[in-house]
């Protein structure tokens, strides 16, 4: 896994994206994306495992991270807290 230089959540935090909402769901929805893109190269970690052994733990990841793109779109704060804890304690 490489750490990236650029913020892609960037928008966030100039004061163009999100307007109108409040800083607390602002950090939620900031904190999930970091999360799912932590976890989107973790998925990329399996997927390089030789012979198929980690297909499993992608599978599983990826629909993680399906339900959590989920909860963003229909912005659920409940699903969104949800998914933040789950995809928080993701190895």
């Amino acid at each position: 896994m490489t750490s990236t230089t650029n913020d892609p959540l960037s928008f966030l935090n100039n004061g163009q994206g999100m307007q109108g909402g409040n800083s607390q769901t602002t950090d939620l929805i900031q904190q999930l994306l970091y999360e799912i893109i932590r976890v989107k190269e973790l998925i990329a970690y399996y997927d390089a495992i030789p012979n198929g052994a980690g297909q499993l733990g992608s599978s599983i990841l990826n629909e993680l991270v399906t339900e959590a793109y989920n909860s963003l779109v229909n912005y659920d704060t409940v699903l969104m807290k949800k998914y933040y804890d789950l995809l928080l304690n993701c190895d």
